[in-house]
């Protein structure tokens, strides 16, 4: 009776805590609606590289010019006859498209992620079109003339760069220069062989009469994600329940994030040293690192028509000199890749908390570590989950040991409390002083198995975030007929496997003054367990079916050593 009533309390739990993840999908509350100003309007596609009205610009201690102003509004309100050339940088894991006009990124291709097993097509994580859009873009801010403008064309000696065979390196530059002023700006864009680490620079070359003045900008801007699973899938797909959103961290503040919803009534405004800010997904990360050393004003802010809103984030420079006859590099680096927690560790401090566990993340963190560790030794994801959860099956093996050895002793005591039952059926009073006498007596306790069961569901939930969210195992493949463990199993014989070990698990369990309606549930239970995990990745399941399998051999090796005991009488 205490094993169905914890295995009853745990699976309540574990709907519960799914039936409250949907709710809060399908109930979050919409985004406040944009107020329709002139300046505030998006150009319909195909606009190459729409930039934010002034408008829109925080209030920092930088320059504003009136160029800037209007060529940002005019970018933003029509589309520009000349849309510039695309330009492509390609390593072996990143493709990027350019722009000429603005310099911005248009695409980043990550070519180490299909986005099915074995397909050509790959995750593409910057995007120009209209209902995927998502941009990077970055430049100067100075006096009219001195600096190139949102739509400014740049020289390029070729369209197309890619990492060759030995190259540790490959570059794009783009060069603008004002004959007027005598300014001369080259960007820069780097890729190194199997980072997604870009590094972007910017140099300001003074030919003129004067001294150069201004700022550095560097911003990311895109839609809101438009996605609704089915019933089952939004209990069952990670991307679900994932924060998509902005996210930027600070020493002071640490990391932070902003709901696209939040973006009006609580919009990021910060100075910011040896910080990051960018746009966050369940598997991919898009960020902006600027120098440690230098002290940004982080920014974030909405615009546009309803329908057609726009979000972006955005990190200004200090201002800078340049004297005449004299040339200034500002460095910045730019993540766009998977967040694999060692690499993003390796680029910026505070970069790995964008793999969020939430409130378990103290627990799921070590988790991950000892997965990853378990995977280098076995050079497979799903054997890496089973010796997983025999770790942690060891480490509360004596945990257990006492919730089984009180279901086998209730199941030993079973004829005995059987016969109680018939004998004081119309003296309930008699009948509970009997059975505490018998439990006494037997040293037997029927509630001692709900401690050691509550004490692994933090692991149990901890475990499930890392399987969910870890970018490591998605389209990873296991054996035979499992070929990616990101996705639900594709003949269902995980389920129906966790299915026949449920129900190995309820004949170990005693059944003795078992309520009719526990009694049903307890028999549907295998069934809506196999329904509902079918919708499930398969790594998930083939956590539940090991733990659930050795939790049988466990219970089964505990039964048997209890019933073998000599009984008291």
């Amino acid at each position: 009776m205490n094993q169905i009533r914890t295995y009853l309390i745990f699976a309540l739990l574990f709907f519960s805590y799914l039936i409250w993840m949907q709710w809060q999908q399908d109930f979050a509350p919409p985004p406040p609606p944009v107020s329709k100003t002139p300046t505030t309007a998006v150009a319909t596609p195909p606009v190459p590289t729409p930039v934010v009205p002034n408008s829109a610009v925080p209030n920092v201690a930088v320059p504003q010019p009136a160029e800037l102003t209007k060529a940002t509004t005019r970018s933003a309100t029509a589309p520009l006859a000349n849309p510039g050339q695309r330009i492509t940088l390609r390593s072996d894991v990143l493709a990027l498209t350019l722009n000429s006009q603005g310099g911005s990124m248009l695409k980043a291709e990550l070519l180490k992620y299909p986005i099915k097993p074995k397909s050509k097509q790959v995750v593409t994580l910057l995007n120009d079109q209209p209902n995927k859009y998502f941009i990077i873009q970055n430049g100067l801010i100075s006096t009219p003339g001195k600096a190139p403008a949102a739509q400014a064309v740049y020289q390029t000696s070729g369209t197309h760069f890619a990492l060759k065979p030995g190259e540790k390196t490959v570059q794009a530059e783009l060069r603008w220069q004002n004959p007027v002023t005598g300014v001369t700006v080259i960007k820069r864009y780097i890729l190194t062989r199997g980072s997604y680490d870009v590094q972007v620079s910017q140099t300001v070359e003074n030919h003129g009469k004067s001294a150069w003045i201004g700022n550095t900008y560097e911003q990311l801007i895109r839609t809101a994600p438009h996605v609704k699973s089915g019933f089952l899938e939004g209990f069952t797909n990670p991307s679900e329940h994932a924060f998509t959103g902005a996210v930027w961290y600070s020493p002071e503040d640490k990391f932070q994030k902003l709901s696209f919803s939040d973006f009006e009534k609580d919009p990021i405004k910060k100075a910011v040293k040896g910080g990051w800010l960018g746009f966050t997904e369940l598997y991919f990360l898009a960020a902006w690192i600027p120098e440690a050393t230098r002290l940004e004003k982080f920014s974030s802010t909405r615009f546009g028509q309803p329908g057609q809103e726009r979000y972006l984030v955005r990190s200004i420079g200090p201002t800078f000199n340049v004297a005449p006859g004299q040339n200034v590099t500002s460095r910045v680096h730019l993540f766009l890749g998977p967040k694999i927690p060692n690499q993003l560790e390796a680029a910026a401090p505070g970069l790995g908390l964008s793999v969020d566990y939430g409130l378990l993340t103290i627990i799921a963190k070590p988790l991950q570590w000892l997965l990853a560790q378990l995977e280098r030794f076995t050079h497979n994801w799903g054997l890496a989950i089973i010796l997983l959860v025999i770790l942690i099956k060891v480490s509360f093996y004596k945990l257990s040991e006492v919730q089984y050895r009180s279901a086998a002793k209730m199941r030993k005591l079973s004829p005995r409390i059987q016969a109680l039952n018939k004998r004081y059926a119309d003296d309930k009073a008699k009948k509970q002083q009997a059975m505490m006498e018998l439990y006494k007596k037997e040293k037997a306790n029927p509630m001692a198995g709900c401690l050691p069961m509550l004490v692994p569901i933090p692991v149990f939930f901890a475990l499930y975030y890392v399987l969910f969210s870890s970018v490591e195992l998605r389209q990873a493949p296991f054996y035979f007929w499992i070929h990616s463990l990101s996705a639900p199993d594709p003949y269902f014989i995980l389920p129906i496997i966790n299915a026949a070990i449920m129900l190995a698990q309820q004949f170990l369990m005693p059944s003795t003054g078992m309520d009719p309606n526990q009694a049903r549930i307890m028999k549907f239970m295998p069934v809506g367990m196999a329904v509902l995990f079918a919708f499930f990745p398969a790594g998930l399941v083939l956590y539940w079916v090991t733990n659930g399998l050795l939790g049988v051999l466990q219970q089964w090796y505990v039964t048997r050593k209890v019933m073998a005991e000599p009984g008291k009488h």
